[in-house]
């Protein structure tokens, strides 16, 4: 009985866990990212296919999409946090790179706040 609750248990855990975006690239320190002006260029590059992906570019491709349409629910809240700093920091900060990444993953203006 025990090795079937344990076994439940490890199958709703994972269950939990492909409701979530990866965590694996948390780390990444994405004032850096947005402050230099090579490292941001990559990034912005990949997202607008005007250049190649890193890994971690790739995964944030892949999921801006449908994060953007679900309101970031499969986000944790660190990652909630860094999309709200890195929507701010582009707005007040990057302002023709803002546009054109808002009119390629929301051209009706669907998601748009305040920023």
């Amino acid at each position: 009985m025990k090795l079937i609750l344990l076994i439940a248990g490890l199958m709703a855990l994972a269950a939990a866990q492909e409701d979530r975006y990866t965590n694996r690239f948390d780390n990444i320190d994405l004032d850096e990212i947005l402050k230099s002006d090579r490292l941001f260029k990559n990034y912005f590059q990949c997202l607008t296919d005007m250049g190649r992906c890193t890994p971690e570019g790739k995964e944030l491709k892949r999921v801006l999409p449908e994060a953007l349409a679900q309101s970031c629910a499969k986000c944790s809240q660190k990652q909630r946090e860094a999309g709200d700093r890195a929507f701010k920091y582009l707005s007040e900060n990057r302002p023709e790179e803002w546009k054109i990444l808002r009119a390629r993953y929301d051209p009706e203006n669907k998601y748009a706040t305040n920023a």
